[in-house]
């Protein structure tokens, strides 16, 4: 078991939910493009791919509070995953380091 996917999810993670709360906290600037947060994973990695939206010319805020609360919903539960897999290779090789013992 390697925990280290776990950890490289979890940093992906709060890379979108710091650009979801960026574009939340400006919903009411004027002009504002948000960002996009898109991951990629490979082998043991997972890597965030942040990007501005495509600019529609609007001079009000384009954020759509909808998919950021979506946005935080999907990190939410996937951090709670993490935690979990993460907790539970813990308790595992606790109990492999109690048996050598």
């Amino acid at each position: 078991m390697n925990i280290s996917s776990n950890i490289s999810s979890l940093q992906a993670h709060q890379t979108m939910m710091n650009s979801s709360a960026n574009n939340v906290a400006n919903v009411n600037s004027e002009r504002y493009v948000p960002t996009d947060v898109r991951m990629q994973s490979s082998e043991n990695t997972v890597t965030p791919n942040v990007r501005k939206a495509d600019d529609n010319g609007s001079a009000n805020s384009q954020t759509d509070l909808s998919k950021e609360l979506t946005d935080q919903i999907i990190v939410e539960d996937v951090t709670a995953a993490n935690v979990a897999a993460i907790r539970t290779q813990d308790e595992m090789l606790g109990s492999l380091l109690d048996t050598k013992a």
